[in-house]
């Protein structure tokens, strides 16, 4: 019974941000206007709080330790709720972002905490089952997040894309407080000093990334952010070379499933991310429908999503992960390339049958990545790997975002167009296609037993 409820309690939280990030990204162009500044300006209120979840993340687990994983997790929730109403009520871009961030501080502790319980809790060969009983829940989020974002903007204010937050909290809330147990585990000492080393990484090279194309800040800055960034990151891994507790665990990528699930989710997400942002702005204002038609045609893939938690388990079963792995990779991939295709002339019956498809495809992947990554980790390892993997989710959804804004941007500046255009918007596509399809090299490059652990026999892991 556990092991279903515990999923159920996590997917609480992870429904409230996948709808939460859903419903914003079919709003952008209305509270762009309502703020004053032009939609892909507001990629900095996505990436602050991409970027706070990235930053706190890997000291979740340490909090989680210390002060127990309900404590944490229902602090984390408290503070996500708080923030979604400061957002709300939120006048200026600065005020935004800066609500955003803390939105993604909450956050930080709220689902990976969840994601560690079950990774610790669960049997091995019900992972798989749990991890997507944890997101069939979480799926609903980014179904229900296009259609209400887009009936939000069209029939009443914006601000209460946040104020929904609030009642889906208070269930979470409750549920964490009935189910779930206070563990503490003895805490190892925290690694201050990568925590800072990490911080300045991520900050500096992903900040780089979303100031490209916009001029919202000198040359000489963004520069300078990303030296700061790239020489800090240089230096964390020099310093967890060498440290005994170090924050992120990079000894962990020593296992080749882990090394696989990370960084081939990493190359993969990069477009994930990128459209998510893009093609709700393309369907706008490059082929100018209006939000609620948006987020009709947007909410389809959701529903390719939770189509694939059907048969997704029994398809890694029958083909093994590198197998499935592949062939996915390549339809996922062309999935997103195929977007870069769509014109205002297509037929919303053909986008509705190519988004559902890419829903299926690119949920498959995050199964079977994510269940990948965890295919050779022991359980002493659980808090280690899922900040990793936290981390790296985060880091490459951002980096997707900058990245497809700064492609749509020297489209946008190549063609003199005054506004982007729904060919710029499939240029950026093109772009975010072809770095995600890198993935594909990773994937090649497992074993044929490739996550044969999730099913049976005993776990390998790293020395100590």
């Amino acid at each position: 019974m556990q092991i279903r409820i515990i999923p159920l309690v996590v997917a609480t939280a992870l429904f409230m941000e996948n709808m939460d990030s859903t419903i914003l990204a079919t709003a952008l162009p209305t509270i762009a206007r309502d703020l004053g500044v032009d939609a892909i300006s507001l990629k900095l209120a996505i990436t602050s709080y991409l970027v706070g979840l990235a930053i706190f993340i890997p000291v979740s687990s340490w909090v989680a330790d210390r002060l127990g994983a309900r404590t944490t997790f229902r602090c984390a929730l408290i503070l996500f709720l708080a923030s979604s109403i400061g957002c709300a009520f939120s006048s200026s871009l600065a005020g935004f972002v800066v609500w955003r961030f803390i939105q993604g501080v909450g956050g930080a502790m709220m689902t990976p905490v969840g994601r560690m319980v079950i990774v610790r809790s669960v049997p091995k060969t019900e992972l798989v089952a749990a991890l997507a009983t944890l997101t069939i829940p979480a799926l609903i989020g980014p179904m229900m997040g296009p259609l209400l974002g887009g009936a939000i903007v069209t029939y009443t204010d914006w601000r209460w894309i946040f104020l929904v937050n609030i009642p889906i909290g208070v269930v979470g809330l409750v549920m964490a407080t009935l189910y779930f147990n206070d563990e503490r585990p003895e805490p190892t000492p925290l690694d201050g000093k990568g925590f800072v080393l990490c911080a300045i990484a991520l900050l500096g090279l992903i900040l780089g990334a979303t100031a490209l194309g916009r001029h919202v800040a000198p040359d000489w800055a963004i520069a300078a952010s990303f030296v700061a960034g790239a020489t800090a990151a240089a230096a964390y891994v020099r310093h967890a070379r060498v440290v005994a507790h170090p924050l992120l665990d990079l000894r962990l990528f020593e296992l080749q499933s882990f090394d696989a699930g990370i960084w081939g989710g990493c190359l993969f997400r990069i477009g994930v991310g990128a459209v998510a942002f893009l093609f709700p702005l393309m369907l706008q204002i490059g082929f100018g429908l209006d939000a609620l038609t948006s987020g009709a045609l947007t909410f389809v893939t959701s529903a390719g999503a939770l189509l694939s938690k059907v048969f997704g388990g029994r398809i890694l079963k029958a083909f093994g992960f590198r197998r499935v792995l592949i062939a996915n990779s390549v339809l996922a991939v062309a999935s997103i390339g195929l977007t870069g295709f769509l014109t205002p002339l297509t037929p919303h019956l053909l986008i509705v049958l190519l988004m559902l498809m890419s829903g299926v495809f690119r949920s498959l992947q995050f199964t079977s990545m994510h269940a990948l990554s965890y295919a050779d980790i022991a359980p002493r390892q659980a808090g280690a790997a899922t900040s990793i993997s936290s981390v790296a989710q985060q880091v490459s959804l951002s980096m997707g975002v900058a990245i497809g804004a700064v492609a749509l941007e020297w489209s946008q500046a190549a063609h003199r167009h005054a506004a982007p255009q729904a060919g710029d918007f499939s240029n950026a596509l093109f772009v975010v296609a072809g770095l995600s399809a890198l993935c594909i090299f990773k994937m090649v490059r497992l074993p044929a037993n490739a996550g044969h652990e999730l099913t049976a026999g005993p776990p390998k892991t790293i020395e100590e």
